[in-house]
């Protein structure tokens, strides 16, 4: 009896039924895992991108599997009312917001013009803020709100050749300790997920080269890529009532390529 009862306070603590979820660039990649798996914790999950047709394409895929989302289209960059109004069609709450949006451009700092190192800032940060800001009069109305940005490992160590992604991700990891000392009373917990190397359909012809193979097996500890299912549950925990006091953190997801030297 004793241990069915841990098993089921076990569960409930990472239960996120009655919940509502927004996942921007939730159509595919590490965000769609991530929807993936607040949905299957128990939220209604709506996911974001710029093409309804793909969302809607991913929608009835996944209704195949058994999974039930919602989909609310657009551009983050300019559309974020209208998103918000779609995904809280349903429940008229937002409970849980991931923005897991993203680009990134490999030009070195004598290659990439000042404009384009602005427009990739934009995408990557400011439009970041700008999701938040809207987002926080919905995430504080909730009695348990959570805002988890997506950055990167690349907001803690830097390739050449990779200036705008890397200030744009540092500046990522620094607004989710800003947000969470500024609206913690409101209690609301603000966090990042640092994914490393994970091999999704965007990289998998990075991930079949046999040269970065080799360097993948010299620079993480576990010898591989992630796979893409395998930052679902740091998004679950960081929605979940067991990460309630955990509050400005960003958790790295990366096998242990940060920590060994």
């Amino acid at each position: 009896m004793d241990q069915w009862l841990y098993q089921r306070r076990g569960q409930a603590m990472f239960d996120l039924t009655g919940k509502t979820a927004l996942v921007t660039g939730g159509g595919r990649g590490l965000g769609l895992e991530m929807a993936k798996a607040l949905a299957r914790a128990g939220a209604w999950t709506v996911i974001n991108g710029r093409s309804r047709q793909n969302l809607e394409g991913t929608r009835e895929r996944l209704a195949g599997e058994g999974i039930a989302i919602g989909v609310a289209p657009g551009d983050i960059t300019r559309d974020i009312g209208a998103i918000l109004a779609q995904a809280t069609e349903k429940t008229g709450q937002l409970d849980i917001l991931v923005h897991a949006v993203g680009e990134r451009d490999r030009r070195g700092t004598e290659a990439m013009e000042p404009d384009d190192f602005a427009q990739l800032l934009n995408t990557d940060l400011t439009a970041a803020y700008a999701v938040a800001r809207a987002a926080l009069p919905l995430l504080k109305r909730s009695a348990s709100g959570r805002l988890i940005f997506v950055t990167s490992i690349a907001a803690f160590a830097a390739r050449a050749g990779d200036p705008a992604y890397t200030a744009a991700k540092g500046g990522l990891s620094a607004l989710t300790r800003s947000l969470a000392v500024e609206h913690g009373a409101n209690n609301l917990t603000v966090n990042a997920i640092a994914p490393g190397w994970f091999a999704t359909e965007t990289n998998a012809h990075l991930a079949a080269d046999p040269a970065l193979q080799a360097f993948v097996e010299v620079r993480i500890p576990l010898k591989r890529w992630g796979r893409p299912e395998e930052i679902a549950p740091a998004a679950v925990f960081l929605a979940s009532p067991a990460a309630s006091f955990v509050n400005g953190i960003t958790l790295t997801v990366d096998g242990g390529m940060t920590v060994q030297m």
